[in-house]
């Protein structure tokens, strides 16, 4: 199944879509020059969070885990060693989880519906061949869904140690397995002028619309690097969903174009952990300050990070921030959070995790990743 944003859609439906968007972009392929397409002309829609109502609240969320590659120990920063995941696995299929497909999830957040507890998602990133070797034989023998988002570059060349379209098309027809666009260049896109952030995702589009049929309607940030322009650019093209790779559970109140993710690798998949982030809940919140997460300047870092708690949860005082450098100074007006780091962010990401134990030993968790550019560091 592709993750698409044609489903139940009619063929003129379709028709107009391809007429609008892929037909103009085939045809500035075959001229070698870049045709771009009118911003929101894709079904643009402002994804956004829903108010602080009581069920927004305590309806419960979920809870999206990332992974890359499985088995390919020479990468460990972005691999899981295969006994790490299949102990995964066994306490997902007998743990007391309900492991959903990613749509599902998503319409729920567009419906306004209740999520059931400790409802999880599980998604890889890239669509390196050890999906395909590895995790879908594991995952498809205790029918467990999944999405991969794809990078299509990687496929269109064959580069080694990647899917084949074959191979892609092969998981979908088998059933349990959606697709997300991840771009086609897998670039950091938020250095990217927004012109160029659309022609990537757009390409991304036709390509998959060309090998699977639909074009997906959720959308994986490279590097979960999220930026204002990038985020608009997101919406413009009319996904219904993308997700990054900060820290925490998704709830009715979460952004539906900056939802977080738990990635999993060798150094943070040990059990203890794992059975930690499976089983997070949100922690809702909204007037996030900064706005914008991308860091242009010194003057804008160290960033001043706040928050405002929705809702009548757990005593706040007994909220714990934590960022790369330790513990951030916390300062709590009634439900408004305000931290002051103690130093500038680092080049690159840097994130700023903060959780809020409940009452029955569970943990709440909203996390922020930052991206810094070179410019903001003195």
């Amino acid at each position: 199944m592709v993750a698409t944003r044609f489903a139940g859609k009619s063929t003129a439906s379709l028709r107009a879509w391809t007429q609008r968007r892929i037909l103009p972009l085939a045809l500035g392929a075959i001229l070698g020059i870049p045709l771009l397409m009118p911003a929101g002309g894709a079904a643009a829609q402002e994804a956004t969070p829903r108010p602080a109502t009581a069920q927004a609240v305590s309806s419960g969320g979920a809870v999206v885990l990332m992974y890359h590659r499985f088995g390919e120990d020479s990468l460990p920063s972005t691999n899981v060693r295969l006994a790490q995941f299949e102990a995964h696995l066994d306490e997902l299929a007998s743990g007391g989880y309900r492991v959903l497909p990613l749509p599902e999830i998503v319409a729920a957040l567009e419906e306004g519906r209740p999520l059931p507890d400790r409802a999880v998602a599980i998604t890889v990133d890239d669509g390196a061949l050890s999906v395909y070797t590895e995790a879908w034989p594991r995952l498809r023998a205790r029918n467990l869904p999944f999405t991969v988002f794809v990078s299509s570059e990687p496929l269109d060349r064959k580069l080694p140690g990647y899917l084949s379209w074959d191979q892609l098309r092969e998981m979908v027809a088998a059933g349990g397995v959606s697709v997300g666009n991840h771009g086609h260049r897998h670039n950091h896109m938020t250095m990217l002028d927004a012109d160029a952030q659309r022609r990537n995702i757009e390409k991304a589009s036709l390509r998959l619309f060309a090998e699977l049929g639909a074009a997906p309607e959720i959308f994986a940030y490279p590097y979960g690097e999220i930026s204002a322009e990038l985020r608009a650019t997101v919406s413009e093209q009319g996904f219904t969903a993308a997700f990054g790779q900060h820290s925490g559970a998704i709830g009715g109140m979460t952004d539906r174009l900056a939802l977080p993710r738990f990635p999993i690798n060798e150094a943070y998949g040990d059990m203890d952990r794992f059975r930690l982030v499976a089983n997070t809940l949100p922690l809702p919140v909204r007037e996030i300050t900064p706005a914008d997460p991308f860091l242009r300047s010194v003057a804008q870092n160290p960033p001043s990070f706040g928050f405002t708690v929705a809702g009548d949860i757990e005593d706040l005082s007994n909220l714990n921030c934590f960022a790369r450098d330790g513990e951030p100074a916390l300062t709590r007006f009634d439900n408004r959070i305000e931290l002051r780091l103690a130093g500038p962010l680092p080049a690159g990401r840097a994130r700023i995790n903060c959780t809020l134990r409940t009452e029955d030993g569970r943990w709440r968790w909203f996390g922020t990743q930052f991206v810094v550019t070179d410019q903001a560091v003195q």
